[in-house]
């Protein structure tokens, strides 16, 4: 699956005798042309770029292709591809240009630019479209996903608690088992962490450090799962509850207990609330109780409000009811974008502060995304026949919201913090916030994580 030659749809394979006679370039783009969002976080092309592009094709590589294709009955551009490895040493000769990872910026403008830059190679561009825009499409919707999370928490919050303090880590990551492929956790799961900073998904952690040198990208702490509690059985279920304090808990420290394995109603009201009061008074960290069944929003609320039946709780200075410093609330069942503002409304209508509760959400943030939920697409905009170029473009009269850009394109930041594509002839002295990132098999323009957190907590003023 390292063999970008087959990281292909078949249909590819025979496009390289389809073009007009003496072509020489093709140059395509990516775009998010709408969908669920009006506006998106461009990442995870550099991840792409350093597993696969800054790696030469080989002999062995070509062979593969060329059986794998006789045999699958379409045609293979053995020629060109032995072309590439005797001249370039097997690296492929495009340019990619893009917009700086973490870049948010409206749907309908361009976000990555591929031009090859051999003119026996015009059949390259759009041979790579599969693995590109995969490549691209699926973090930046994963990311753009956990950003509208964000919004969302970041407001009750304000509007409850009039600080954003612990935004970070209010939405944990716990996609991993729900995803595809190892790869997808990884590449998901380190998309969700351009957001926030908890995370489950251990992968992400790993691609953080490969492909954005990033040493640490997210954080976790100790937590129960059902069978660790059931483990116990039904008549020690305290016992299972004091046991994650004797472990886990102390000053500083942070534990989360799954309660709802039997009773979570008993467990809240006479285990927790009576039987390991003190225990969990006098813990010096947190407990973060987790109700795991049921209707969320009429669960999250019951729960906060019976431990503070149990533990008291303050007001704040906006008139909103906290639970006390040592012990929250972690909702990780049924977690979605539309949930997470349900149940922050309906504690909100309760007087109960956003500070009361964390989330967790796992194939809903990973999985529950596709091509379509920001309805990407990379087209050929420019082809350069006989030394001229020529606009490409197609503009369906079946369905003119697939209408593609037209020539060599740039982007340019406007003067309220927008930005707008346009072509490149266009640009006059304004700056073109395309980048080349990859030439010719080198990384020219390197992101480190941060700097992506950096660039997606910006403020986007026009969308």
């Amino acid at each position: 699956m390292n063999n970008i030659i087959v990281n292909v749809d078949s249909y590819k394979t025979s496009h390289y005798l389809q073009y007009p006679p003496e072509t020489t370039h093709v140059s395509s783009y990516i775009e998010a042309r709408g969908g669920a969002f009006q506006q998106s976080i461009f990442f995870g092309l550099q991840a792409f770029i350093k597993a696969y592009l800054c790696k030469p094709i080989t002999q062995e590589n070509i062979l593969e292709a060329e059986e794998l294709f006789a045999a699958h009955g379409v045609p293979f551009n053995k020629a060109g591809w032995q072309y590439i490895l005797d001249k370039y040493q097997g690296f492929l000769p495009i340019e990619i240009e893009a917009l700086p990872e973490g870049t948010l910026i409206p749907v309908q403008n361009v976000m990555a630019q591929v031009t090859n830059t051999d003119p026996q190679c015009a059949w390259l561009t759009s041979y790579l479209e599969t693995a590109l825009l995969r490549a691209v499409w699926y973090p930046t919707t994963v990311a753009t996903k956990s950003r509208e999370c964000k919004k969302v928490i970041e407001k009750y919050l304000l509007e409850t608690a009039g600080h954003s303090e612990g935004l970070e880590f209010k939405l944990h990551d716990f996609g991993a088992r729900g995803a595809s492929s190892a790869e997808t956790a990884a590449i998901g799961g380190l998309a969700h962490l351009v957001n926030f900073k908890g995370t489950d998904t251990v992968a992400a952690l790993l691609a953080a450090r490969q492909f954005y040198r990033a040493d640490m990208a997210g954080f976790s702490i100790p937590a129960a799962e059902h069978s660790t509690i059931t483990a116990w059985g039904e008549e020690n279920e305290v016992n299972a509850y004091e046991n994650m304090l004797v472990q886990f808990s102390g000053p500083g420290k942070v534990v989360a207990v799954v309660s709802d394995s039997y009773d979570l109603w008993n467990a809240l009201d006479n285990l927790w609330g009576k039987a390991l009061k003190e225990k969990v008074e006098n813990n010096g960290g947190t407990v973060v109780i987790r109700p795991d069944s049921g209707d969320p929003v009429t669960i999250v609320v019951k729960t906060v409000e019976k431990l503070m039946a149990r533990f008291g709780c303050t007001t704040n200075a906006l008139g909103y009811r906290v639970l006390p410093d040592y012990i929250r609330v972690i909702q990780g069942d049924g977690i979605s974008l539309q949930s997470i503002e349900a149940i922050l409304e309906a504690m909100k209508n309760k007087h109960l502060s956003a500070e009361n509760v964390a989330f967790g959400m796992g194939a809903e943030l990973l999985q529950k995304v596709n091509r379509d939920t920001l309805q990407f697409a990379m087209k050929a905009s420019a082809i350069k026949i006989a030394g001229e170029w020529q606009d490409v473009y197609k503009d369906p009269i079946t369905d003119q919201g697939k209408a593609s850009k037209k020539g060599r394109l740039a982007v340019v930041k406007l003067a309220d913090g927008g930005f707008e594509t346009v072509r490149r002839e266009q640009l006059a002295d304004r700056t073109n916030q395309l980048v080349t990132v990859f030439k010719d098999g080198k990384l020219l323009t390197e992101y480190h994580f941060d700097e992506v957190r950096a660039a997606a907590n910006a403020p986007l003023t026009k969308v």
